[in-house]
């Protein structure tokens, strides 16, 4: 049943919002443009993959982007999600709000649908900045707080939220953490960027695959908003964030 809802969903996607394609995708090209060649690369909240393994040629594409940076380190507090980790060598269980790492140690700092579920996002962004070397760069995925997805969701119990989750992408309970939105919007980003002494390289708004792909024939309504929602005055309700902060300084590594 699940096949063939998403065989419906293809055939209305292309028909509805043609071109339409899932924000990792958007990731995977920034990561493709940011990872340092020769440099050191932390990735925060890293769990048992990179890119999600849904993705065709997602190990192969992770293999690929491994290949640049001299040393990649991931760190993450969930140690079983580590223990599935098949990709990345060098991986650490730890808070990314108190990084266990010297300063001025990366070139780049990736999180991929991680600073939702931050508590402290001054401290996660003093982490940071403490830990780039100048002229190093923090580049996350995260959803955006007004997407009309995160505002739906907020709305709902966290147990509700879950069976949500579960039925309507197939993720496992846990797979799914509570998430706060402290660092979601671009305004709260640039706030709390400049408090922390970071520059703010870029904040793209970005559409993503209709959530309701499981719901058969009503997906519609959700691929008609996404469309509506490609009318840069409402670009403020798409569904996710790609933001890159630097810290000020001399270019790292070329």
């Amino acid at each position: 049943m699940r096949a063939r809802l998403y065989k419906l969903y293809d055939l209305l996607q292309r028909r509805l919002a043609p071109g339409l394609q899932n924000s990792q995708y958007s990731y995977k090209q920034a990561l493709q443009m940011h990872s340092p060649q020769g440099g050191t690369w932390l990735d925060l909240g890293c769990g048992h993959q990179l890119l999600p393994d849904w993705m065709p040629s997602s190990q192969q594409d992770e293999a690929n982007l491994l290949q640049k940076p001299q040393l990649f380190v991931g760190i993450d507090a969930h140690a079983p999600s580590l223990q599935k980790n098949n990709v990345a060598r060098n991986l650490v269980v730890g808070n990314v709000e108190i990084l266990p790492f010297r300063s001025e140690a990366f070139d780049l700092v990736t999180a991929n649908m991680v600073v939702e579920h931050v508590r402290q996002p001054a401290e996660l962004l003093g982490e940071v900045r403490r830990v780039l070397k100048p002229g190093g760069e923090f580049l996350f995925h995260t959803p955006n707080l007004w997407g009309y997805t995160t505002l739906t969701a907020r709305l709902l119990p966290q147990r509700l939220k879950v069976w949500l989750v579960h039925f309507l992408q197939g993720r496992e309970e846990a797979d799914i953490f509570p998430a706060f939105y402290r660092l979601n919007s671009p305004a709260t980003v640039k706030t709390l960027a400049h408090e922390s002494g970071l520059e703010v390289s870029e904040i793209a708004l970005l559409e993503s695959s209709a959530q309701s792909a499981m719901l058969g024939p009503l997906v519609i309504l959700e691929l008609l908003l996404i469309r509506a929602l490609r009318w840069k005055f409402l670009s403020g309700l798409r569904t996710n964030l790609i933001v890159v902060l630097r810290k000020p300084g001399n270019q790292a590594n070329a």
